[in-house]
């Protein structure tokens, strides 16, 4: 009877494996691009790439000292309610740019 329960734990655990995999591949995939609504102001300045994305897409944002600073702990779509340029139109603009580059 104990084998029983140990084969079929057995089972489940690899049915468990099987369909966790493509939910963490997929989530990998996410992860190697930068995020409008998940990445950190912060990180983005620190990568010169994200960071000039940024400088071309939303200059006046870019320049703004509060953005360089206090902006840091929060994502871009946290600032849109601050940074009229931050629309939406313009926040698919600049994923659309950071899908282009890997993060780092």
């Amino acid at each position: 009877m104990r084998d029983l329960f140990y084969g079929l734990s057995l089972a489940a655990a690899g049915l468990a494996a099987s369909v966790v995999a493509p939910t963490a591949m997929a989530q990998d995939a996410a992860a190697a691009h930068y995020s409008v609504t998940e990445t950190k102001v912060g990180k983005l300045l620190d990568d010169p790439a994200a960071a000039e994305i940024l400088k071309r897409l939303i200059p006046k944002t870019f320049a703004n000292e509060m953005f360089q600073t206090l902006g840091r702990d929060l994502t871009l779509k946290g600032v849109q309610q601050y940074e009229a340029e931050l629309s939406d139109d313009n926040l698919a603009k600049i994923q659309a740019e950071f899908d282009k580059i890997p993060a780092k």
